[in-house]
């Protein structure tokens, strides 16, 4: 059975390989490490009245390779468009993507709507095509 996919699994697949780049861990030098437990300094130190920071855990061997997938399709889009679609996937309102690209929220819009009908059309020929091509490669191996 084959999958067709939809501008939604689309626009769905660009959040997740976002959020999954987002989480990576960052690529800079560590400087010096101690081993040794930070000092309770004061009473309320110790019992953690503090802010907490929790990190999120790295990503999954499969949301990485599902973000290198989606990388990849941005070889098909002009770079207005590749702009355009990584800040909405990122979570980016509109104004900030209007004043950066120089024009309205319509176009804008526009050209995000384009982006994914694009990249759905493409993805779909691509997942066809290999479908085709496993078929022929089947049939050739049983001669």
């Amino acid at each position: 059975m084959r999958i067709v996919w939809t501008v939604q699994m689309v626009e769905d697949t660009l959040t997740e390989a976002a959020q999954t780049l987002k989480r990576l861990p960052m690529d800079r030098p560590r400087g010096f490490i101690s081993s040794m437990p930070t000092p309770v300094r004061t009473l309320s130190e110790s019992y953690g009245w503090d802010e907490v920071t929790v990190r999120l855990p790295p990503p999954s061997a499969a949301a990485i390779d599902r973000l290198d997938e989606a990388l990849g399709w941005m070889a098909w889009l002009e770079d207005e468009q590749v702009r355009v679609v990584w800040a909405r996937a990122g979570g980016v309102p509109w104004r900030p993507i209007c004043q950066r690209l120089g024009c309205g929220r319509t176009k804008a819009w526009q050209i995000w709507v384009t982006s994914l009908v694009l990249l759905k059309v493409r993805i779909n020929e691509m997942v066809g095509s290999q479908k085709k091509r496993g078929h022929s490669e089947h049939f050739r191996r049983i001669r």
